[in-house]
């Protein structure tokens, strides 16, 4: 799947709409594919109230095409949000509703339309489109307020649950909070970025009609890690493979009190596929290490009083990265120190070979960016919203409001493969491609997600992948080993070690 901005989506019709297919037979095309959704609910629920809420314009005419499909079955009432329908479209699909679709005006009739509303088993938001640019009309505010407030009926928006602003995800006032929505032709960005996301529900994308060469060539902003990977498999590995062929990854994780992290990041790293895991850790936490661990290769090093790898061992580390390693991964549980950022800034510098630098790397880099500049190998950098905050002396909540943004523009200002993490994980290249990662769950929420993240991305680096398709197919799994977690265990129980055991492909 792709994601679409608003004037690309128009673009994309009026395209379609010189071609000779009218822009009724998208709208019919769309309303049907609301009412084959709903229908599926319905039959899965027991569903038997419909409550259709439309707009004045063609997101009310999708809304109108919908409820004269569902009137078949359904006993559906149309409520109008903001008076009769004013775009064309709209007003020729309302024209032809059955005689059994019950009509209430909502500023006429608000006493119905709200009893209507409270009575639904199911609630479908035609109002707003990915035209909608401003904040709610008080009235339509009010009415999706009722909407809300009935959570007992299953809620469907249509593109766009109304209140959100399409190309942004930015709420003004209100939204309606939709438990499915289903878009047309491709994602919005209002689907994959906060805080809009946590309002529309299970995704799905329905074709309309747009002919597949126009849809082939429009200016996508970003596309999904799963169709990425379906353009870009990995080359299945020959008979003959063996530890050597298949990478080697140095580790440099751990500190003491912080064992934990280093452990699952190497394990990820090899449940993952490398030939060859080097664990260079500090002395103190070898022993726990060794017993976790039984198929790595460990370098004890000397380390500090308090527990973290010492500076002196720059060169020890340096060799082996050079010699025979073909990637790093470093920062899980590492600490921080002043030692630490300067070993940090000298193996980004000298080191030929591509790395991962993760969690206290990250926070090691704080402050002395443009070393980046100077990397002497391919970077991913893996930071959280809180971590990518200290990295632009910025904040979470300016972070989480401009994810796209912000992940492109350091990617291509550092030359640097950015994975920001969280819910629809952001990927973005120093060439400007942005990927958006649909699959993992709120289970994953947890201490520890993250160094098994880096852990596989780390082995597909040193079996020879590109930064791109290492940050891709990583988290895309990573993601999906949650989803399969969630299924066997749940939500709240599931933990980041049972991560390790669902990764397959």
């Amino acid at each position: 799947m792709i994601v679409v901005e608003s004037k690309e989506m128009r673009n994309m019709e009026e395209i379609t709409a010189g071609c000779g297919i009218p822009m009724s037979s998208l709208m019919e095309t769309a309303g049907k594919s609301v009412a084959e959704l709903a229908e599926n609910l319905a039959m899965e629920q027991r569903i038997r109230r419909i409550c259709i809420v439309c707009g004045t314009g063609n997101n009310g005419g999708d809304g109108f095409v919908a409820a004269r499909m569902l009137a078949e079955k359904f006993e559906v009432c149309v409520i109008l949000a903001d008076g009769f329908p004013q775009s064309e479209l709209a007003r020729t699909n309302f024209s032809i509703l059955p005689p059994m679709v019950m009509v209430h005006e909502f500023s006429e009739q608000m006493y119905e339309s709200i009893e209507k509303i409270k009575q639904a088993d199911m609630i479908i938001d035609a109002v707003y489109g990915i035209g909608f640019s401003h904040a709610l009309k008080p009235n339509v505010g009010e009415l999706i307020g009722y909407c809300n407030e009935n959570t007992a009926a299953v809620k469907i928006a249509v593109d766009v649950p109304s209140g959100i602003l399409c190309d942004s995800g930015s709420i003004i006032t209100t939204c309606f909070h939709a438990d499915h929505t289903i878009s047309f032709t491709a994602l919005k960005p209002l689907h994959v970025l906060y805080p809009s996301m946590d309002f529309c529900g299970k995704l799905s994308v329905a074709e309309v009609g747009i002919p597949k060469n126009i849809f082939d060539s429009c200016n996508a902003i970003m596309e999904t890690t799963d169709a990425f990977i379906a353009r870009n498999p990995i080359r299945p590995r020959r008979k003959s493979a063996h530890k050597g062929t298949n990478g080697t990854l140095l580790a440099i994780c751990g500190s003491y009190g912080m064992a934990g992290a280093a452990m699952l990041a190497g394990k990820a790293a090899l449940r993952t596929g490398v030939g060859l895991l080097k664990m260079a850790i500090p002395r103190s936490i070898y022993p726990i290490a060794a017993q976790c661990l039984t198929e790595a290769v460990f370098m004890p090093l000397e380390q500090t009083t308090d527990g973290k790898i010492n500076f002196k061992e720059y060169n020890r580390i340096l060799f082996e990265s050079v010699e025979s390693a073909s990637a790093m991964l470093i920062g899980c549980g590492m600490g921080v120190s002043d030692g630490l950022r300067q070993m940090m800034a000298m193996l980004v510098e000298n080191s030929t070979k591509p790395m991962v630098i993760d969690a206290d790397g990250l926070n090691s880099l704080c402050g002395n960016l443009d070393i980046l500049r100077r990397a002497a190998a391919p970077i991913i950098i893996t930071p959280h919203p809180g971590e990518m905050a200290k990295l632009i002396a910025s904040d979470i909540q300016t972070i989480q409001a401009y994810r796209y943004d912000v992940a492109k523009d350091f990617a291509q200002e550092y030359r640097v493969t950015v994975v920001l993490k969280g819910a629809d994980t952001i990927i973005a290249t120093p060439e400007g491609k942005v990927y958006v990662n649909l699959t993992g769950n709120n289970g994953m929420a947890k201490g520890g997600s993250g160094d098994v993240l880096a852990g596989m991305m780390g082995s597909l680096l040193a079996q020879g992948l590109s930064t791109e398709k290492a940050a891709a197919y990583a988290v895309y799994y990573h993601g999906l080993a949650g989803d399969r977690c969630a299924e066997k265990r749940s939500l709240r129980t599931m933990l980041p070690s049972d991560l390790i055991e669902e990764i397959d492909f």
